[in-house]
């Protein structure tokens, strides 16, 4: 094998009528390229045809698996294969002629210029001609699936492809856990949310093939249950779809007398099933929203923001690609999990919001939400003044800060109350609220003691009642 070529690989199971045209067509398309077949123990002899085939072709070799292990688990084999192999450029298809060879040129000559390139059924019309009924009804509502919860724009659930080997890391197929059909639409799910490119290209696909369809109705059950559990993983842990880097800039110096590490650490999400559902719905549907609609309405696109008290950063992943952000966390493993899960981030520093790591005047804007209720008044006033040295001359503060009355302290109030006094099970979901805002002129006072001036001052249904969204100006009284 010469690790410089492409590498063509193909599953296959019971395909005995199509390895040897399969094979043949793709070697008359004159390509410096190596293939790879990967034969699940298929009961009509596919097996054996492939060995004998080797002996017919130097550039052909064959994997021999088990048993039935699934179609996703042999693209996974194949893909470490190439990559332990050396091979810069992978292509995959199936074996059935469900993808013509005569395509795999059609993706080749846009692969330079991106990550990945699928062929897709849904850019032309035509391209699946006399289809079943049923048949299009399904792929449209898997498409639609695709698009609708995991925002894959292109045709996800196709197996002829193109990767760039060189680009994009091992470490990211790693993350792909599906064995079955669903490692199409989960690979390239983990590829976009890691920022690889994605090009697709029309192909057709002849109705033909179906009388060889091996998808069961629960694979298409076990492929829905794994849409629904990437959706929601991808708004509860986002992070776990990226390959991550570890975190290693830590200051040994430095204590967290809150114990932000221990909320971290456990399950990156706080303590209790129950209120990590309420708090991902919350952060993703409202919180999320909010911080988005104030950060364009309070900073110019570009601005240099500060994100003091970051945590997991979720609710940074929009704004991510418009401000230029810097997040600073006490807690290691709290900025572990941003740093995977905002990557576009200039600057992730594990500092105290006490003694920020930054010259005066550094920055065009400070953010935050729910920090500054775990402190005192006093500590407050540090923070803020320390704020204010590293903000710009005329610069603004938004902070979302839990006002007293706020729903979500009334809920957690009564849940601490339930679980600690009758209950008796010693838990805190998060760090003691000791400072919730008590009033605007509340607000205002403690602003001027430290050098800003109150720009404006929400509380209301359109945050749910939840936090106090606060905008104030540097270096003015």
């Amino acid at each position: 094998m010469n690790s410089d070529l492409t590498l063509i690989f193909i599953p296959t199971y019971n395909e005995r009528e199509h390895v040897q045209g399969i094979c043949e067509q793709l070697l008359a398309l004159g390509l410096q390229a190596d293939l790879l077949f990967v034969d699940d123990n298929s009961p009509d002899g596919t097996g054996q045809l492939l060995d004998g085939l080797i002996a017919r072709h130097a550039n052909m070799r064959v994997i021999h698996r088990s048993g039935k292990l699934g179609v996703g688990s042999a693209h996974l084999d194949g893909i470490a294969w190439a990559y332990d192999q050396g091979y810069g450029q992978l292509i995959t298809l199936d074996c059935d002629f469900t993808h013509s060879p005569a395509d795999v040129l059609k993706l080749l000559g846009h692969a330079p210029s991106y990550d990945v390139v699928v062929g897709s059924r849904f850019l032309a019309a035509g391209s699946l001609p006399d289809w079943k009924w049923h048949r299009r009804i399904l792929t449209h509502c898997g498409h639609f699936l695709t698009r609708t919860l995991l925002r894959i724009p292109q045709d996800a659930t196709g197996a002829l492809r193109v990767y760039n080997l060189k680009r994009i890391p091992r470490a990211l197929f790693v993350l792909v856990k599906s064995r079955g059909y669903s490692f199409f639409f989960e690979s390239l799910f983990v590829l976009l949310r890691n920022g690889f490119t994605v090009h697709e290209v029309g192909i057709v696909l002849p109705a033909r093939t179906y009388g060889h369809s091996k998808m069961a109705v629960r694979d298409i059950l076990r492929s829905v249950r794994r849409m629904l559990e990437l959706f929601w993983g991808s708004l509860a842990q986002p992070a776990q779809y990226r390959v991550s880097r570890p975190f290693t800039a830590i200051d040994p110096l430095l204590t967290d007398p809150q114990g932000w590490g221990g909320y971290w650490d456990d399950n990156k999400q706080g303590s209790g099933l129950v209120y990590e559902i309420i708090a991902t719905i919350y952060r993703n549907l409202v919180i999320k929203r909010r911080l988005n609609q104030a950060v364009r309405r309070v900073f110019p696109r570009g601005a240099r923001l500060l994100h003091a008290g970051c945590g997991s950063g979720h609710v940074d992943a929009d704004i991510q690609h418009e401000m230029r952000l810097t997040a600073v966390d006490i807690s290691p493993a709290a900025l572990q999990i941003y740093q995977s899960s905002v990557p576009h981030a200039e600057a992730v520093r594990h500092a105290s919001i006490f003694a920020l790591p930054f010259a005066d005047g550094s920055f065009d804007g400070i953010y935050n939400l729910g920090v500054m209720e775990h402190f005192s008044e006093a500590e407050i006033r540090t923070i803020l003044a320390e704020f204010r040295r590293v903000l710009a001359a005329g610069a603004k503060l938004l902070m979302f800060w839990p006002h007293r009355r706020a729903t979500s302290a009334m809920v957690l109030d009564s849940a601490h109350w339930v679980l600690n006094d009758v209950l008796h099970k010693h838990v805190r979901l998060h760090p003691p609220e000791v400072t919730r805002v008590r009033s605007r002129q509340h607000v205002e006072g403690l602003l001027r003691e430290c050098g800003f001036s109150l720009v404006d001052y929400y509380f209301g249904a359109r945050d749910l009642y939840v936090q106090a969204v606060i905008v104030a100006r540097a270096g003015t009284t």
